[in-house]
């Protein structure tokens, strides 16, 4: 579990005593006492079991995928999938890729309804761009949504990851977008259930189409 549930289901638990014993009754306690089990429920943190194979890009967080469309960016066409986190997915978020993080940019913003495709653009957001291992980049933002109203990321540039590894979370409905390469084969689809670290996202099949790119990387390199 996530050390935030504890604050949260501990500090509802001993509202809920108080109460109890300047009332006399577990009546006035029964709130506080789900909402407790609530937040304790929510900030579960599954162990799961990481695909091993070369070149597999993970999924990022939980959720449902609302969105795989190819876009254009300043470095060129990309994939961008989007995964939507309900109130009941589990929140804690995880490498897609082993990797270095390249760079992290932490935008202040609105909280628009994370369904809505203006909120990757207008709403509080922390991408994180990651080389990763195989040769080739990838960036994936965490979107704050209605309710969520914290992005908790707990990386820095220079860091080196592991393929789903824990990388923060969001807390509440929240949406998480990952950018890959154009060329990258897309194993899901719009509407398929996902699990942070566990499930395959998209596969880099030809490694030699990323050896570009992996070579201006290790030039740039001290």
């Amino acid at each position: 579990m996530v050390r935030d549930g504890y604050f949260y289901g501990l500090a509802l638990i001993a509202v809920a005593v108080v109460l109890w014993l300047l009332l006399g009754s577990w009546g006035w306690a029964v709130v506080p006492l789900l909402l407790a089990v609530f937040f304790l429920w929510f900030f579960r943190d599954p162990e799961r079991p990481i695909p091993q194979d070369s070149g597999l890009i993970v999924s990022p967080a939980d959720g449902k995928v609302t969105e795989v469309a190819r876009i254009a960016t300043p470095e060129g066409d990309r994939i961008r999938i989007s995964i939507f986190l309900s109130v009941f997915d589990v929140h804690v978020n995880r490498s897609p890729v082993a990797g270095t993080i390249r760079d992290v940019r932490y935008t202040k913003g609105k909280y628009l309804n994370a369904m809505n495709p203006a909120c990757s653009e207008v709403n509080e957001r922390n991408l994180a761009m990651v080389d990763a291992a195989d040769g080739y980049p990838i960036a994936f933002t965490q979107i704050a949504g209605l309710l969520a109203r914290r992005i908790v990321f707990n990386k820095r540039p220079g860091d080196r990851l592991a393929r789903g590894e824990r990388v923060g979370l969001i807390k509440f409905g929240s949406r998480t977008d990952l950018v890959i390469p154009s060329e990258a084969e897309v194993l899901v689809k719009v509407g398929d259930r996902v699990r942070g670290g566990a499930s395959v996202l998209a596969r880099m099949s030809a490694p030699a189409r990323t050896s570009e790119y992996a070579a201006a990387v290790a030039e740039t390199r001290p």
